[in-house]
């Protein structure tokens, strides 16, 4: 989903109430993601700044796909996250379940997930996810 937001210095998409050079933007640059739900919450930034390479590194090689194409998509607003719970299953797996606001074209819809993630070398990565109920 191609993405028509900015990241500003005011406030980080991802919904945290933090700038964006506090919040996503590090991790961005490279910096490891401490927890799988710090990891989900600068996902949902690189989605809404169309950072593509951020999204496929921050992918598990064995569930990632070749590409996202993200540029190929109708332009999407996203319209904010929201964590509704993270649970620690082990010491090197854990969940986020989310449900993340967007309009395509004028029209809303909405992500509700339960997203595993898994660190290896001291990175969390996501590896898959489970819709939760339908649009």
């Amino acid at each position: 989903m191609k993405s028509s937001n900015n990241a500003s210095e005011d406030h980080c998409p991802c919904g945290s109430e933090k700038h964006y050079s506090d919040c996503c933007k590090p991790f961005h640059l490279g910096q490891p993601a401490p927890t799988a739900e710090t990891l989900m919450r600068s996902r949902y930034t690189a989605f809404t700044l169309a950072l593509e390479p951020y999204l496929l590194q921050t992918w598990h090689k064995n569930t990632r796909p070749p590409a996202l194409n993200l540029a190929d998509d109708e332009p999407t607003q996203w319209l904010g996250l929201q964590i509704k719970s993270t649970a620690k299953i082990n010491a090197k797996s854990a969940t986020v379940t989310f449900v993340a606001h967007y309009k395509i074209a004028g029209n809303s819809h909405r992500i509700h997930e339960l997203s595993e993630f898994l660190l290896v070398d001291g990175r969390w990565f996501y590896i898959s996810g489970i819709h939760l109920d339908p649009e």
